[in-house]
C-alpha cells in the first residue's frame, strides 16, 4: 500500500536556486529600467520648468518695460511748446541739459523741469551721478534706463469738499508732498503747467474756476541688481526705484525686486533727428512749414528714427539733442535660469544688439530676448497729414 505523501513530492516542489536567480535578475533590470526612467523624465521636466521660467521672467520683464516706455513723454494733454506744431512762436522750452534723474527738489529749476517734459527716456552704462544710493550693486555691462511721464490715473477737483480726488477706485489717493503734473486747458491761464508739490490751480478749457485735473509724476529707474532678495544670493534681478517721498519732498525711494533671472540689460533708440524734408531739426527757430497747408515741417522732426543703423546705444553717452528727439527703442534682455544644469557648460556668446556678452563657462542656460517701443505721445505730436 502506497503513501500519500510519496506521490506530493514532484507536484509540490518550489523554484530551483537557478530559477530564482534568474527571476531577481530580470527583476533587477526592470527595476534598473524603470528607475532610469523616472530619473530621465524628472530631469526632463526639471529642465522644462527651468526653460518655462526663464521664458516667463524675460516676458513678463519686456511687458513691465515696454508698457513704461510706452507712456514715456505723457503729460495728461500738455504738449511741449518746442513739439507743438500748432504754435508759430519761438519755442523757449527746449531741454538745453540732461537732468540728473536723482536731483534734489530744492534744485528743480525751470530750466531743470524743462529737462523732465522735454527728456523722458534716459540711459547710462554706469551709475548716474548721485544715485549712488540708490542704484546699488548694480550688475556689470547693463544699463540703467530712466522713464518720465505723468501717471495715466487722474485727480480731480472736487468743489464740495476743495480736494483732490482720484477718477476712480483703481487710483491712488493725494499723497502730500509727492511730485504733481497739472497741465492747463485755459487760455487765461499765466501757466501752461505746474509741476512740483503745490499750486494747482490752473483750470479747465472753460476757463470757470474748475481746477484741471492733476497727475502723479512718475519718474521711473530700472537696472540689474545682482542679487534678489539677499546680497550674494547669486541671482541677477531686474528692480525699480520709484519717485516717492522721503523727508517731506519727492526723493527716488529705495529700488524693490521685480524680476529674477534678468542677467543682461541693453537699450538701444531710435533718433528722430531730421524732418520728413531729410532736413535736421532747430527748436531754436518757429516752425518753418514748406506749404501753405502746413503738411511738411522742415525743421521738426516727423516721428520716425532717422540714421543707419536706425537703433544706436549712443557711444560716449547721449546728448542733450538727442534724447530729446528720442521717438523708438528697442529694449534687450538677457534672461538667465536661476538654478544650474548638471553637466551642462554655457560656451555661447549673446547678441544684445551691438553689445556681446559670454560665454559665461557656468551651468546656467540662457537667451536674449527683445523688443522694440514706439513712444506713442512724442511720435504722434510730430506726425502731420
Amino acid at each position: 500500500m502506497s503513501r500519500p505523501g510519496l506521490h506530493c513530492r514532484p507536484r509540490c516542489a518550489g523554484f530551483s536556486l537557478i530559477e530564482l536567480m534568474i527571476a531577481m535578475t530580470l527583476g533587477l533590470l526592470i527595476m534598473t529600467a524603470l528607475v532610469s526612467l523616472f530619473v530621465n523624465t524628472s530631469r526632463t521636466n526639471q529642465e522644462m520648468a527651468k526653460t518655462n521660467s526663464q521664458i516667463d521672467n524675460a516676458r513678463f520683464a519686456l511687458n513691465i518695460l515696454s508698457d513704461d516706455l510706452m507712456h514715456g513723454g505723457y503729460w495728461g494733454g500738455h504738449i511741449p511748446a518746442f513739439d507743438d506744431l500748432s504754435s508759430s512762436a519761438v519755442p523757449t522750452d527746449a531741454p538745453t541739459a540732461i537732468p540728473g534723474p536723482c536731483t534734489a527738489y530744492s534744485s528743480w529749476d525751470p530750466a531743470y523741469i524743462n529737462g523732465l517734459i522735454g527728456i523722458p527716456l534716459q540711459f547710462y552704462n554706469g551709475v548716474p551721478s548721485g544715485c549712488g544710493t540708490i542704484i546699488t550693486n548694480k550688475q556689470g555691462s547693463t544699463d540703467v534706463v530712466i522713464v518720465r511721464h505723468a501717471d495715466t490715473c487722474a485727480l480731480i477737483w472736487n468743489a464740495t469738499t476743495s480736494a483732490f480726488e482720484p477718477e476712480d477706485t483703481n487710483c491712488d489717493a493725494a499723497v502730500s508732498n509727492a511730485a504733481y503734473f497739472q497741465a492747463s486747458r485755459c487760455e487765461t491761464d499765466a501757466s501752461r503747467y505746474v509741476l512740483g508739490t503745490t499750486g494747482f490751480t490752473l483750470q479747465r478749457r472753460q476757463c470757470d474756476g474748475r481746477r484741471a485735473p492733476r497727475y502723479r509724476l512718475i519718474s521711473n529707474i530700472y537696472y540689474i541688481r545682482n542679487f534678489a532678495v539677499t546680497a550674494g544670493d547669486g541671482i541677477p534681478t531686474l528692480v525699480r526705484s520709484e519717485l516717492g517721498v522721503s523727508g517731506s519732498a519727492p526723493a527716488q525711494q529705495p529700488a524693490v525686486p521685480l524680476v529674477e533671472g534678468i542677467e543682461g540689460f541693453r537699450l538701444e533708440v531710435g533718433i528722430d533727428s531730421l524732418s520728413e524734408t531729410g532736413t535736421a531739426t532747430d527748436y531754436t527757430a518757429a516752425v518753418n512749414w514748406q506749404d501753405a497747408g502746413r503738411t511738411i515741417a522742415t525743421n521738426r522732426g516727423d516721428g520716425i528714427p532717422d540714421g543707419s543703423p536706425p537703433f544706436a546705444h549712443c557711444a560716449g553717452g547721449c546728448t542733450v539733442s538727442q534724447l530729446s528727439n528720442v521717438s523708438a527703442a528697442r529694449i534687450y534682455v538677457l534672461a538667465r535660469a536661476n538654478e544650474a544644469t548638471p553637466g551642462y557648460t554655457d560656451t555661447k556668446t549673446y547678441s544684445l544688439g551691438t553689445q556681446t556678452l559670454g560665454p559665461f563657462n557656468d551651468g546656467f542656460k540662457r537667451h536674449v530676448f527683445s523688443t522694440t517701443v514706439r513712444f506713442v505721445n512724442i511720435t504722434s505730436r510730430r506726425e502731420t497729414p
